[in-house]
């Protein structure tokens, strides 16, 4: 049986402080049984994840308050970083008893569902990455400014000499999928848009791979040491991130530090360059890199492809190569420019090399960004049989924000508001305050199908092939585009960072990849949807509501979702309706507040300022 009213985490009548706490301190809890039931004790029992501590404390009787025994006390922090399980154990003096947990009341052998309560370690975070607005760059794809040539480069590659082609899909005679043709988008294509860029709010510039590799997306990395010669060189990568920060723009790279590339100066399986690779020697100095089965063809590979053989992160010589070393490869691109890594695969990368990772960020560059690809909720997430500790205060700053994505398209292509409202304080329940604000939040990336595409409803064909060829019909991307200025409207106004996947403001669509990694259509923008993220951007720099502010929830129901963030006086609401009938919504009286996107004043009705929501529409209110 589920009793709401006995206790309920998310409200301060509860528990006290919301949330994620800093380690060491007090929480108070507070149980409110019926008082019909008669019990005559309480304790909470608390199960420490990592140090496998569990213990039980009786709670204080405090007397009956509206038909409710009331039961509270103090539960100790732990003073290391942790996640506490915790429910609570009711009975009364004839010994009869019974459990509490988040599916309500049971006799069971023990809690089977208890509460979750995150314990982090204080420390500094990088404000700027959350307060600002982010744009992923694929880097082939962006802005060529001239034709490569591509002989002579690691890899067979070619280079498409139209750049409104789609990328190639198809096999070679092997049946594999190399990704080796090239349209020749560069690191100067970018800075000629860097102020394109500022113009539309953004402020920070997060890159796919940018290092010497034989495929397209470089995730296979040849030379940790060398810009790819199509994109640039690293005075060309120093001169981004230098003008770059003219225009208030950091620019953040993606570390692929799980894998790297069978054809590499490491690996070395093609004999491309000049090295000793460990395919080439048991002599090799990078040998003991790699986890040989039967040497050379037998290895361990990411996800079994042979073309990305894994690393041995725990190796010394490895970890002195990208992370501790004087003039390692995190702190070699922090020294030239960089603001920041986003970590590839974190899931596959042990805590104790995040760890070491991040105290390397810190001590290279303090207000440095240490992001994680996590697409499930980061606090509690189990990778290979382990609980990680991604988010308690050692490792990452913050993640990439999937459960956001996949609550605000679900929402908005037919689900309830309830289910995106469910999603998101959930996180916030979870995540330390600093990591939810952090958090890179996000409607497409490089690894899914694009959102105008998702959105439209249109159901996607299988198979590369029929993908290829597939467009949305004139009505479903009319209707993708709709839903698109709603999404986006979310997008920007709440916590954490909104980042941009390079042309979904241009209205760019696509299955999965690599049809979502098109070329950028410049010149043939959906100008009224550029305008559009121009003016989401210029709202979330100039409100510190939306930067910073505290997230309060309205109303969530049906197609209705409206939210407030708050910071000092500052107040900016979000209604949305995702429905296809008007609706409207009564707002508590605030002075000053007016429509932020029209600039029309609103009027003060019975009590309350009625707003009315369109069809499928987004207001965005505030003083």
């Amino acid at each position: 049986m589920r009793e709401p009213h006995v206790f309920d985490p998310r409200s301060k009548a509860y528990k006290e402080p919301y949330g994620a706490v800093i380690c060491g301190g007090t929480v108070t809890l507070t149980c409110r049984p019926l008082a019909k039931d008669e019990f005559q004790h309480c304790s909470v029992i608390t199960r420490e994840e990592f140090s496998g501590l569990e213990q039980e404390r009786e709670l204080r009787p405090e007397g009956i308050e509206d038909g409710r025994m009331i039961f509270q006390g103090e539960l100790p922090v732990p003073r290391e970083p942790e996640l506490v399980w915790y429910s609570f154990r009711f009975w009364r003096d004839d010994g009869s008893w019974c459990f509490l947990d988040q599916t309500g009341y049971h006799c069971k052998e023990k809690a089977e569902a208890p509460w979750q309560m995150t314990v982090y370690e204080d420390g500094a975070f990088p404000e700027w990455f959350g307060a600002g607005v982010t744009y992923q760059i694929f880097p082939d794809r962006f802005c060529r400014l001239k034709i490569p040539n591509a002989d002579g480069l690691v890899g067979n590659r070619w280079v498409h000499q139209n750049w409104d082609e789609g990328p190639a899909w198809w096999p070679d005679e092997d049946g594999e999928i190399r990704n080796r043709d090239f349209f020749g988008g560069s690191l100067e294509g970018v800075i000629s848009h860097l102020e394109d860029l500022a113009a539309m709010g953004v402020t920070t510039l997060y890159f796919c791979p940018i290092f010497e590799s034989a495929s397209n997306h470089r995730y296979n990395t040849a030379d940790y040491t060398k810009i790819d010669p199509m994109l640039g060189s690293e005075e060309d990568f120093r001169d981004l991130c230098e003008k770059a920060k003219e225009q208030g723009i950091r620019v953040v790279l993606d570390g692929v530090f799980n894998h790297i590339g069978s054809q590499s100066r490491y690996f070395n399986a093609d004999g491309f360059y000049d090295t000793v690779g460990a395919a080439q020697s048991l002599e090799s100095p990078w040998i003991e890199w790699f986890d040989f089965t039967r040497w050379p063809d037998e290895y361990a590979s990411w996800w079994g492809i042979r073309t990305l053989p894994n690393v041995r992160e725990e190796c010394p010589s490895y970890v002195e190569y990208m992370i501790t070393g004087e003039d390692s490869i995190v702190k070699r691109w922090l020294r030239a420019g960089a603001s920041g890594w986003r970590l590839d695969v974190a899931d596959e990368l042990p805590d104790s090399f995040i760890e070491k990772l991040r105290k390397a960020v810190d001590e290279t560059k303090p207000d440095a960004l240490l992001l994680g690809e996590v697409w499930e909720d980061a606090s509690n997430k189990i990778s290979y049989s382990q609980r990680r500790r991604y988010l308690l205060g050692r490792e990452l700053h913050g993640v990439m924000n999937y459960p956001f994505r996949n609550a605000l398209l679900s929402y908005l292509t037919g689900g309830g508001a309830e289910g995106f409202q469910e999603a998101m304080e959930t996180l916030r329940e979870n995540y330390p305050r600093p990591a939810f604000y952090s958090c890179m939040n996000f409607l497409g990336t490089h690894d899914t199908s694009r959102a105008l595409t998702v959105l439209s409803g249109e159901g996607m064909p299988e198979g590369r092939e029929a993908q290829s060829r597939f467009h949305l019909s004139a009505a479903g991307r009319e209707r993708g585009l709709t839903r698109l200025f709603l999404a986006t409207g979310v997008l920007f106004t709440f916590p954490g960072s909104p980042m941009i996947y390079y042309g979904d403001e241009a209205g760019m669509e696509g299955c999965t990849d690599p049809f979502n990694r098109g070329t950028y259509p410049w010149g043939s923008e959906n100008r009224r949807l550029l305008e559009w993220h121009t003016r989401l951007g210029t709202l979330r720099q100039q409100r510190p509501s939306l930067q910073k502010g505290e997230l309060y929830w309205l109303k969530a129901e049906g197609p209705v979702l409206v939210y407030l963030r708050e910071y000092e006086k500052e107040v900016t609401i979000t209604a949305v309706n995702a429905g296809p009938e008007e609706r409207w919504i009564t707002l508590p009286i605030m002075p000053d507040l007016v429509d932020l996107m029209r600039s029309q004043e609103l009027r003060d009705e019975d009590g309350g300022i009625r707003l009315i929501l369109q069809p499928n529409s987004v207001r965005i209110i505030g003083n």
